[in-house]
């Protein structure tokens, strides 16, 4: 460790502020429907979150080496581009907070590097196989792949409790449900806590800290681990919002099977070194469980907006990066001005949100109006089979009550 300069110091501590901010994002992936449906209370819900997260990060490296080894030629890689990398990442997850979508983190790290790697050495650096491969096709394939299962898992649920009880059933879902948000938060730690860990173990191989092709040290898989659980403990309440209320509204059963199938989805992910973003499985999940209930819709305003977001991660990062990148290329004074720009962008980013703030209070109110196509979708979906609607007799007008003349009076 010798060689542990001060640019790489600052790299690691960059890094490790992306962890954070990755943690915060992507808490609604875990916890986001268990917190919705009432199973559990929002607090409780981050706590265990954040705890599995930090187990999590020290079962596997395998999409750490992905990062590290695989994306892009870590020979000729200096710490300056990897920081200029994680500039790009840090924004763009702070500004998708702010709004309250649901983006990838994960891609906008790998954009981030692409955009800065590319500045530095050429379109050369960055391994287009790996990038497609183990990114692109997963991007595309993970969430359709996770919302057909959980479709098809919601209606297996409710056609296996028809005939059960009500309350019980409820009560047996609502506690499957928080296994099964445990395990997505296990799976959350194995994927995303290691692109930290990759990346940092990147910035040591460009720095000379340690050799080439090693694998990340154990101070990095703890300082990952810890950052990544106290930015989930923290909450990211905005997206927990529209991830549980503004897609769709869920009940146990439902969440259930999107929080399973989500965490079989990352899990295997992980398994194969897939650098899998975690925010489009989850976000895959909840809408085919939304769909799978019949009555269920989804609320495509909120859903578009996100799928626009998905789409500009890549390169917006990419962009970012790059021009962070070609700055900091300028010596010592360009790396302190990107710095500077950073921490004065994300402390104007938090100032913004504290104009109508989110939290644990108030983070199950309604996100937003149905919009009309789910309204009209609503208006022609019978009721799920067995459910008795309440109060029919507020939803449905009384007949109006004629008063017939009085018969005239008999002759006498």
């Amino acid at each position: 460790m010798e060689n542990f300069s001060l640019i790489l110091a600052i790299v690691v501590v960059t890094a490790l502020a992306f962890d954070f901010t990755n943690g915060f994002h992507d808490t609604a992936n875990a916890m986001a429907t268990t917190i919705s449906t009432g199973a559990l209370k929002p607090k409780v819900a981050v706590a265990m979150s954040a705890v599995l997260n930090l187990v999590g990060a020290f079962l596997s490296v395998e999409v750490a080496n992905t990062i590290s080894k695989g994306l892009v030629d870590e020979t000729g890689i200096r710490p300056e581009v990897i920081f200029a990398a994680l500039v790009g990442a840090i924004l763009w997850n702070l500004l998708t907070w702010l709004v309250g979508l649901p983006s990838s983190s994960s891609h906008a790290l790998m954009g981030g590097l692409i955009g800065a790697t590319i500045a530095s050495a050429g379109f050369g650096a960055v391994h287009g196989d790996a990038l497609v491969t183990k990114v692109l096709i997963p991007a595309v394939a993970a969430p359709i792949v996770a919302g057909v299962a959980a479709m098809l898992a919601t209606r297996f649920s409710y056609s296996l409790g028809r005939k059960a009880e009500g309350k019980a059933a409820a009560k047996g879902y609502r506690s499957g449900q928080i296994a099964s948000a445990g395990l997505v938060s296990l799976a959350h730690g194995t994927n995303d806590a290691q692109k930290t860990m990759g990346i940092i173990t990147l910035a040591l191989v460009a720095g000379g800290a340690v050799a080439p092709d090693s694998d990340p040290p154990t101070w990095v898989i703890l300082s990952a681990g810890l950052a990544i659980a106290l930015g989930t403990y923290i909450g990211g309440w905005r997206i927990i919002r529209t991830m549980g209320k503004g897609l769709t509204e869920l009940e146990p059963q439902q969440g259930f099977a999107a929080q399973t199938s989500a965490a079989t989805a990352i899990l295997a992910s992980s398994h194969l070194g897939f650098s899998l973003s975690t925010t489009h499985v989850v976000s895959g999940s909840v809408m085919g469980a939304g769909l799978g209930r019949k009555g269920g819709v989804v609320r495509w305003s909120t859903a578009t907006r996100m799928f626009v977001a998905w789409g500009l991660t890549l390169p917006a990062a990419a962009l970012v990066g790059a021009l962070a990148e070609s700055v900091t290329n300028l010596g010592d004074w360009g790396t302190a001005v990107v710095a500077v720009f950073l921490v004065a962008s994300s402390a104007a980013i938090w100032k913004i949100s504290r104009r109508e703030v989110v939290d644990a209070s108030n983070v199950n109110a309604a996100d937003e109006p149905a919009g009309v196509v789910t309204t009209a979708i609503a208006a022609v979906t019978p009721p799920p089979t067995g459910t008795v609607t309440e109060d029919l007799t507020a939803t449905i007008p009384a007949p109006p009550v004629t008063t017939e003349p009085a018969a005239p009076p008999a002759a006498v």
